[in-house]
Order: C-alpha cells, then sequence, then structure tokens
C-alpha cells in the first residue's frame, strides 16, 4: 500500500463506530480524518485482530493505537475478580521521551473516558510512579527497565491485560531491550485472550518474528513502504572537510530562519561543541543528550516546542519519539552509521503534511555512511556546493563547565536513566549500540 498524495485520507473517525466518549475526545482535539495509517489500521484493530503495522514517523500511528485501546476497553468488560493494580492495558515504549508523548496523548483522546493512566520511566519520580501503581491505573505507560522493576516488587501485575501494544519496535532491539519485551509479554494472558498492536518504523525479520511468537496472527499493514522518508522533505548534503564543519554550520544558520532548527550529531562531545561554538557566536540553543536529568530535558523539550528556544543539538536520544511541531529545519552535522537513524532524524521536519529541510555534513569522519543511507532510502541525496564565501570564520567558543557524574555510592533507586534499566547502554552513536539479543 502506498501513501496518498495528502496528509490525510477521506475516512472519518466519526465514521467508525466509536464509543461517544472517546470520539468527543478525538474531536476536540481536532481530529476528523484519519491519516493512511489510521485509516488502514483502525477498522481491523477494531475488529479484534492483531495489527503489526509500519509507517514513517510522524504519520499518527500513536493515535491510531490509542483509539483501538480505548475502543476495546471502552467495549469489553474486564476480566472478573480484576484488581485495581491490575492494569487492562500496558503500552511499551523504548525511550522516556516517547512514553511522555504517548502518556500526553492519552490524555488527551481519553480526556471522557475516565480511564486512570500511569506513567513510569526511568530516572525521575521513582516513588511517585510507585505510589501511582498502588493506586491502580486502568493503562499503563512506560518504558520496559521501569516496568520490569515496579512488576517484580508486586506493585502490579499483567494478569488482567486485554490490551498489549509495543510501540517503536524497531528501537527496543536497537537498545537492547527485546529480552525485557519477551519478559512482560509472556507474563499477559495468551496472545488469543488479548488485543496486541505492534507498530515500528521497519518491519524487519527479528520484528516480524517477534510479532508471530507473541501476537495472535497479527495482520500487517505497510504504508508508504516504498518511499522512506517524508516526501515533503528537502534533503542536501555537504562535504565540508572537518575543519570547516563549524563555519558552514555557521553560515547555512545565518542563511536560514533561525526559529526551530534541529542538529543532530552521533556523539555527546561533539553536541557540546557545537553547542559551545554557538553559544559564542551569539545563538541561544540546547544540548539534550543520554544524561541530561529528566526534568532539565523536559523543560528544554517544552521551550524548543514552544518556539522559545531556536536550536536544539542532539544525540539519538532524541531521534525518535519526539512530536515537536513546525521543525523546519534538520542539520545532520554528523551522518549517522545506521542508515535507520537518517530517516528517523529527518523525521523530525516535515510532519503531519507540512514540508521541511534536512541538511547533512558528509565530512571526513562520517562521508563512508553515505552510500548505506541512501541504498536504504532508495535514491540518491541531492549534493550541495557550498563557496568560501558561505563560511563564516567562528568567534571563540564558550565552554560550559562539565559536572562530574555521579560516583558508585550516590546512585539512583533501581530503574534505567534513558529507557530501560540502569545495565543498559546508552543510543546507538553515543557509546556504542547495544547488541540485539
Amino acid at each position: 500500500m502506498a501513501m496518498t498524495d495528502t496528509h490525510l485520507s477521506d475516512v472519518k473517525f466519526a465514521s467508525l463506530n466509536l464509543p461517544p466518549v472517546l470520539l468527543q475526545g478525538i474531536e476536540e482535539a481536532g481530529f476528523s480524518l484519519c491519516t493512511p495509517i489510521q485509516a488502514e489500521t483502525l477498522p481491523v484493530a477494531l475488529a479484534g485482530r492483531d495489527i503489526a503495522g509500519q509507517a514513517q514517523t510522524g504519520t499518527g500511528k500513536t493515535a491510531a493505537f490509542l483509539v483501538a485501546t480505548y475502543n476495546r476497553l471502552l467495549t469489553s468488560e474486564p476480566p472478573p475478580g480484576r484488581r485495581p493494580t491490575q492494569p487492562r492495558a500496558v503500552m511499551i515504549a523504548p525511550t522516556r521521551e516517547l512514553a511522555i508523548q504517548i502518556h500526553k496523548d492519552a490524555v488527551e483522546l481519553g480526556k471522557y473516558t475516565g480511564f486512570r493512566l500511569g506513567l513510569v520511566y526511568g530516572g525521575a519520580g521513582y516513588d511517585s510512579q510507585r505510589r501511582t501503581l498502588e493506586e491502580g491505573v486502568d493503562i499503563l505507560i512506560g518504558t520496559p527497565g521501569r516496568m520490569i522493576d515496579y512488576f517484580k516488587q508486586h506493585i502490579f501485575d499483567l494478569k488482567a491485560v486485554q490490551v498489549a501494544v509495543m510501540d517503536e519496535a524497531d528501537r527496543m532491539f536497537d537498545l537492547g531491550f527485546i529480552k525485557d519485551i519477551r519478559y512482560l509479554l509472556r507474563r499477559m494472558p495468551k496472545p488469543e485472550e488479548r488485543l496486541s498492536l505492534l507498530f515500528s518504523a521497519t518491519l524487519s525479520l527479528r520484528v516480524t518474528e517477534l510479532a508471530y511468537e507473541h501476537m495472535n496472527n497479527p495482520e500487517h499493514v505497510v504504508i508508504d513502504a516504498d518511499q522512506r522518508t517524508a516526501e515533503r522533505v528537502r534533503q542536501l548534503v555537504y562535504y565540508p572537510g572537518n575543519e570547516e564543519k563549524i563555519p558552514l554550520l555557521l553560515g547555512l544558520l545565518r542563511s536560514m530562519d533561525v526559529s526551530r532548527v534541529l542538529i543532530f550529531t552521533n556523539m555527546k562531545r561533539t553536541a557540546e561543541n557545537v553547542g559551545a561554538y554557538l553559544d559564542g557566536n551569539g545563538y541561544e540553543d540546547a544540548v539534550l543528550s543520554g544524561d541530561v536529568p529528566q526534568n532539565k530535558r523536559l523543560s528544554l523539550l517544552k521551550r524548543f516546542t514552544a518556539g522559545e528556544l531556536p536550536i536544539l543539538i542532539a544525540t539519538d536520544v532524541a531521534a525518535r519519539g519526539l512530536h515537536i511541531p513546525e521543525v523546519s529545519h534538520v542539520i545532520n552535522y554528523d551522518l549517522p552509521q545506521d542508515p535507520e537513524d537518517y530517516v528517523h532524524r529527518i523525521g523530525r521536519t516535515a510532519r503531519a503534511g507540512a514540508e521541511g529541510d534536512a541538511i547533512s555534513f558528509a565530512c571526513e569522519d562520517s562521508a563512508f555512511a553515505l552510500p548505506d543511507i541512501e541504498a536504504y532510502i532508495g535514491h540518491s541525496i541531492a549534493v550541495a556546493q557550498f563557496t568560501p564565501a558561505m563560511l563564516v570564520e567562528p568567534k571563540p567558543p564558550i565552554r560550559k563547565p562539565r559536572k562530574k557524574r555521579p560516583g558508585p555510592g550516590s546512585g539512583r533507586p533501581r530503574g534505567d536513566k534513558g529507557g530501560g534499566r540502569g545495565r543498559r547502554r546508552g543510543p546507538p552513536g553515543e557509546r556504542g549500540r547495544a547488541k540485539p539479543s
């Protein structure tokens, strides 16, 4: 199935025979017509059949599985004898940013359903999250490590789960969480006794195997399989020398409307270096990487989303699950080694039918990744030439003092820092890739 020429399909939510309290939340959120992934998956899921769905990022996958989940819970009774500490639906996400976004959307779409939502993720709120679970939730949203932590403490159990959602399944593999996912799924009712919804940017062989093992003959729905990158993203690649990258970046920023620009680097140290140069050259920016404290991370994302912070420099921890509207430019200061990461990075712009620009630097250290990226997306990326006039002589960087990392004795409660448990490695490109199990 191919993506339609427009962002929306001609299928109306009002035509799907949804419960009135759910439809009211959908309409108040401003949704009338389904996106293609919603139009393809919702009739199947609403009929009670499992879904393994693939669609490019930013096409409405979250709303698709939230609507299907709410419908299932509203139209079926909870299992006999269910206790408040037995969630009826569980939604598993690979990163805390994605879990937070799912929860935010769930609150908006389900505001009239009366269901209690629980959100658990590593790095913050250990005691408050635990109390929420102890008080009881209908829908549990979270990252695998923190979820398993509370599960092993018998704060909740999974015996009454009627809907299981796995979002960004390919990312689960990338971050090494797949054993955790299987651990949770095996403690839920059998696949034929629940609705299972799996969404992924790619339905690779390993994701498909997961679906067959833990789902009930899921129907595969593939949207835009032949167009891996958004049609409305204008992609360009420059070939700067390593010493030309900062001058070229400054030159490009000088020539564009810097209102909401997302710059990706492969390593945290590089992100901090770019941020130091931007600080020294009069730009307002911030760095988002795996060890930014959770409260600061949320504050930065809120400011960036609101347009108060014009430039965000990020490692791949921010490449997925961030629903930030109106990102005008994505700049790959480093080309990622994994072609899938390229797709997810540039998917931060041109979301929900908008247009955007993706600019990449194929420098001496990362140009080798370009052929694999072009093979993966199925086309060449247009090469842009730059002249000496485009290079801006940088003023000295302003380097912020590095904070000391906590020692062994100052540890946080059990639970993960980024999205899984503390034993996990950071995202690809930051501290090396975790080996999928």
